[in-house]
């Protein structure tokens, strides 16, 4: 582990930590192309299986920077780009609820607060392409996608358990039938 792996976690988590509008998926598709493109500390195949990870576990998805961390200079590397990820944003957003709550009632609060909705929108897609174009989701990726969110849009309410279900089906029958 050397030192510069650590300032160089940071030098890519506090920038994100600052633009994560929208929440972690707005940072995605970032954090694959600086981790695995640019300094190449993972593979595609380890962002992706970090990602399941993140995901899968509890506490917020955003996660996998902690991971990225830990593959990248261990515990060590884990807690800088946690704190890396968290501290800033925490931070900003501290002070900027602080002051809005002083400027709710003013014009350009609704607008700021109206305008940032389609940015962050907008960078939640770019990471779920970043995160299906490293998973090579084919035609059936793409068709899940779809009817998860077409799901999600008319039942905004579905119960967890029937998510869970239809995804173990839908692996059941993918490795059933390879082909499809």
């Amino acid at each position: 582990m050397h030192d510069d792996d650590l300032w160089a976690l940071m030098a890519v988590f506090v920038p994100f930590s600052l633009m994560s509008i929208g929440g972690g998926a707005a940072i995605m598709s970032g954090m694959q192309h600086e981790s695995v493109v640019v300094h190449g500390w993972i593979s595609p195949r380890e962002f992706i299986d970090l990602f399941a990870v993140s995901r899968a576990a509890p506490g917020p998805g955003i996660m996998l920077a902690t991971l990225i961390g830990w593959k990248v200079a261990g515990w060590l590397g884990a807690f800088v780009a946690s704190m890396a990820m968290f501290l800033p944003s925490s931070l900003l957003c501290y002070a900027v609820v602080r002051l809005s709550n002083t400027h709710r009632d003013k014009t350009w609060h609704k607008v700021v607060r109206e305008g940032l909705a389609p940015v962050g929108v907008g960078l939640m897609f770019a990471g779920v392409v970043a995160i299906f174009r490293l998973s090579e989701g084919g035609l059936l990726g793409a068709a899940i996608a779809t009817a998860s969110t077409a799901v999600l849009m008319l039942v905004p309410r579905f119960p967890m358990l029937g998510v869970l279900c239809l995804g173990g089906m839908t692996t059941v029958l993918i490795h059933q039938w390879p082909m499809l």
